[in-house]
């Protein structure tokens, strides 16, 4: 699942005001800094240096010390627990005033955060309101490749715990070149910001892959100014995964696309560019008056080709981008350029890979719409004759691909256009039978049986139910695949591009060795 809630604003044409504030307030510290305290901006320019920090050390033990006194909603409400909570607040607050001048660019944001600890404890622990804080902490006006942010809030986090948290973790920006390129120009996304693990308390140690605003516990939502997205962790469990399904499904890969599985930063670089074009992607377009990502009730499907459709709109834009850099003169492309074309073929595979290797066969079968997704785009591909499951081994046309994948994006959109003419259920009704012209449904399914009039005649609520758990079942070769597969997506969970490079090397020396 790529980023949902940050949405792009109309683009200027030219970089960020935020970027181009900090670049110069960046430049202007480290002069400063070199006359008073060299030691500091170091400290600032690499924040993977703190991770053993005894300070940030104190921090985590402190917040993972709270995390079993707090209810669901982040409140502490047995008495007995308050005296031990408030020495655990003190402790991470003077461990946020400690590391604080190695984040100057947060020092508002930081100082916020500890009154709002302090509040919270010295209200007796009731529901945490971090709003404040959050409001202050704005890590898109800092866009700067390796600047470090501190990030502690009560919380829940997407796909690990859902419960409000204190958690805390140690994140460092991605932000290359030509990524800022792409978002100074066609790609403009003010919101989006790029992030990798430096390291953080359990409730990461999970499948969680965002940081997103809303997620905290606040008094009041407020107009959410940024997202973000753990980009090493994509790239550590997306070469984890297609390297043990390429070699499950005896699936020969080109050169390029090998090499991906041995760079976690290229990798990383590439779901960079992905999710930067993928996120801009929601709200861009023909769309339903409605927008999904108003939070609405209605069949899971729909989400499924929302996920998909901005995914394929990425791989259409890698592929536009790919054959008109490719038209040009290579000496006549910009080293940012270069890099652009080279990571706009590598898109491709990644958007492909992940979609049918990992989302198709990742979580339970229950309204699983990112897993409907992947499903669509393999059957899609196989009726379309560019991928082959023959004689217990997978194959790939690549040089059709690019047009095939495009042809699916395009009957998405297609859709989406006449939705508009169209009553909101009749759109789930179109897209529904859209979806049945490639996938199989349930035997049992009421939609693929058709609804009965009460149903039509009803209202949406009703459409809704009448939707299987499991409308779109796994087909025998993912069967088949998942019970392959199976350990090897779970044993993804909670890792980071640092911890799979371990293994990388071990996994490497091992082979030396023998």
């Amino acid at each position: 699942m790529r980023l949902h809630s940050v949405h792009t604003v109309p683009h200027s044409g030219q970089p960020s005001d935020g970027r181009f504030v900090m670049s110069q307030f960046v430049s202007q510290f480290r002069t400063d800094a070199i006359v008073g305290e060299p030691e500091v901006v170091e400290d600032a320019r690499s924040v993977r240096s703190l991770a053993a920090h005894p300070a940030w050390l104190r921090l985590k033990e402190a917040a993972v010390a709270l995390q079993p006194t707090q209810l669901k909603d982040g409140s502490i409400p047995e008495e007995s627990d308050k005296a031990a909570a408030a020495g655990h607040v003190d402790d991470i607050v003077a461990a946020i005033g400690e590391l604080a001048p190695y984040f100057p660019h947060d020092a508002a944001y930081l100082d916020a955060l500890a009154a709002d600890f302090r509040r919270w404890s010295g209200e007796g622990f009731g529901v945490p309101d971090f709003l404040d804080s959050l409001t202050a902490f704005q890590p898109q006006q800092h866009r700067v490749d390796g600047l470090g942010h501190l990030v502690v809030f009560p919380m829940y986090t997407q796909n690990g715990s859902t419960d409000r948290l204190v958690e805390a973790v140690l994140v460092e920006v991605i932000w290359p070149e030509f990524v800022g390129e792409l978002e100074a120009g066609e790609y403009g996304n003010k919101l989006f910001v790029p992030i990798r693990f430096v390291d953080f308390t359990p409730g990461y140690d999970t499948n969680s892959a965002v940081l997103f605003p809303e997620t905290v516990a606040m008094r009041e939502i407020p107009t959410f100014t940024w997202g973000a997205i753990f980009q090493d962790r994509e790239a550590a469990r997306y070469r984890r995964v297609v390297r043990a399904a390429a070699e499950i499904t005896k699936l020969e890969l080109p050169a390029d696309a090998a090499g991906m599985l041995d760079d976690q930063k290229l990798t990383e670089e590439t779901f960079v560019m992905w999710d930067l074009i993928h996120d801009r992607s929601h709200m861009r377009g023909d769309l339903p008056f409605d927008p999904f990502m108003i939070k609405q009730r209605m069949p899971f499907f729909l989400y499924s080709l929302e996920e998909l459709r901005c995914d394929l709109t990425a791989f259409r834009e890698s592929v536009r981008l790919e054959r008109e850099l490719s038209a040009l003169p290579e000496s006549e492309l910009s080293p940012a350029q270069r890099e652009i074309l080279e990571h706009a073929h590598l898109v491709q595979y990644a958007v492909i890979f992940d979609r049918i290797f990992r989302f198709a066969i990742t979580g339970s079968r229950v309204r699983n719409y990112d897993g409907l997704g992947g499903q669509l785009l393999f059957a899609w591909m196989h009726q379309h004759n560019v991928l082959h499951w023959t004689d217990t081994k997978l194959a790939i046309d690549w040089a059709d691909v690019p047009d095939v994948v495009v042809a699916l994006s395009d009957q998405i959109n297609e859709l989406y256009w006449r939705s508009i003419d169209r009553p909101k259920v009749a759109h789930w009704l179109a897209a529904y039978e859209m979806l049945t012209r490639t996938l199989t449904p349930n035997p049992a399914s009421n939609w693929a049986r058709g609804l009965p009039d009460e149903t039509l005649a009803g209202v949406p609520k009703g459409y809704t139910d009448a939707v299987l758990d499991d409308e779109f079942p796994l087909s025998m070769f993912y069967e088949a695949l998942n019970k392959k597969m199976a350990s090897v997506i779970e044993s993804t969970a909670g890792i980071t591009g640092e911890s799979d490079a371990s293994e990388t090397s071990a996994r490497a020396a091992g082979t030396a060795a023998a």
